[in-house]
């Protein structure tokens, strides 16, 4: 563990200087082409620095920080356009805007102070009541030869979902502490009430990610379907395309974890997934746009959710199973109450 934040410490080091970099250098060099080549250098650096990490609940949620939002947005700067620009008089606020898994704006003058107030306390609250759930799934552990596969699987989808809540929660802190001015907007945005898969990918699960991919993969390819196929289809090619995307980045995430030649199987659920919100669209264009058809929001929603629990569980969460991934967490789980302990 203390090598593993060695590491870590390393990583944030060589993450600063490389977007100090960016922020006083490659900002003042002409967009397009010719800032991307400066920029080149840190996004490969930024897609390997994570994996000098070895746990997962450190290394795999900065795979998804770093080489995939950090390395996104940089893009996007590149090109003039996304979350890092009109460039900020602060480098913190552009270093926070880079890399953090949330959304950065700066608050009115007039209700900052009331806003961070409020935040604050409210995020402490948070990131205990995730910890505390983690620490009742780290017990359960100790009675997994009891469990049925089924019941491990829904154990470490919530220990991942629980991980990735308390890295937002974590992640906040600093941001409202060392700069009281600034709003963030959340990750997700109640996603068990989804009313359709294209509500759920699009509008409430991992909103980072969306604001990340429509610029750099949906957007391109839509204009591009448009002169190929016409406007009323041309969404179609551009969702298959951005989800495509998706699963070869979770890929990436997954790799970190197992450390062994992809198999594939996270990039076809979200194959799958594209498939199934494409297929979405065209019932609503054929179906529900002349009002010849339309399900309930109480039955579409509940179809939606299991769909994406059947499909992850099958392609995502046995890939995890089989490479021995629950024991890495469980005993990860274990040494971090220890160090804990032995710091306290």
């Amino acid at each position: 563990m203390v090598s593993e934040l060695h590491n870590l410490v390393i990583m944030w080091v060589l993450t600063t200087l490389s977007l100090y970099y960016c922020y006083h250098f490659s900002a003042k060099i002409s967009k397009g082409f010719t800032r991307f080549l400066s920029i080149f250098p840190v996004l490969i650096l930024l897609a390997l620095l994570p994996f000098n990490l070895h746990t997962f609940h450190l290394g795999a949620a900065h795979v998804f920080v770093l080489s995939w939002l950090a390395n996104f947005r940089l893009l996007l700067f590149a090109f003039d356009q996304g979350p890092l620009l009109p460039l900020s008089p602060k480098f913190l606020l552009f270093m926070l805007a880079a890399c953090s898994p949330y959304k950065i704006k700066e608050n009115s003058a007039k209700t900052k102070n009331a806003e961070t107030l409020f935040q604050f306390p409210s995020l402490i609250l948070e990131a205990a009541n995730k910890i505390a759930l983690l620490v009742f799934l780290f017990y359960s552990y100790n009675f997994r030869q009891h469990f049925h596969t089924h019941v491990l699987l829904v154990l470490f989808f919530f220990h991942t979902y629980l991980n990735i809540q308390l890295l937002l929660a974590v992640a906040a802190i600093p941001a409202q502490i060392l700069l009281p001015g600034v709003e963030l907007e959340p990750q997700f945005k109640t996603p068990v009430r989804a009313t359709s898969l294209q509500d759920f990918w699009g509008h409430r699960w991992n909103l980072r990610v969306s604001d990340a991919l429509r610029p750099t993969i949906y957007n391109p390819m839509k204009t591009l379907s448009t002169r190929v196929i016409g406007p009323r289809w041309a969404s179609l090619p551009a969702v298959f395309a951005t989800f495509v995307t998706s699963g070869l980045m979770h890929e990436l995430v997954y790799y970190h974890m197992i450390r062994k030649p992809p198999t594939w199987e996270v990039t076809w659920f979200f194959v799958l997934q594209g498939l199934f919100v494409d297929f979405e669209i065209f019932l609503k264009k054929k179906l529900v746009a002349t009002e010849k058809f339309k399900l309930h929001e109480a039955v579409s929603g509940p179809l939606a959710l299991a769909n994406i629990a059947v499909t992850a569980g099958y392609f995502s969460y046995t890939q995890l199973l089989r490479n021995g991934v629950d024991e890495k967490i469980i005993h990860e789980s274990y040494a971090i109450v220890e160090f804990f302990k032995g710091s306290a």
